[in-house]
């Protein structure tokens, strides 16, 4: 555990630079909102995505989860 008055260190998503995780850091656990704002927008461009394992929904009998 952290003593009373430390400051936990992280590494950077987007940079692998440090980050300072505490409320004082409004962008956590990015370094800065150049950081967090490239982050978001490979979400938003498609360039991050959660891999998908079922079936399309155009597939010959769509997602099997629905029949």
């Amino acid at each position: 555990m952290l003593e009373s008055g430390e400051t936990r260190t992280v590494v950077c998503p987007t940079c692998r630079g440090d980050s300072v995780y505490a409320p004082s850091n409004p962008y956590r656990p990015f370094c800065s909102e150049r950081c967090k704002q490239i982050d978001i927008g490979a979400w938003a461009s498609e360039t991050f995505a959660v891999p998908v394992t079922a079936a399309p929904d155009d597939a010959p009998f769509g997602d099997p989860r629905n029949n």
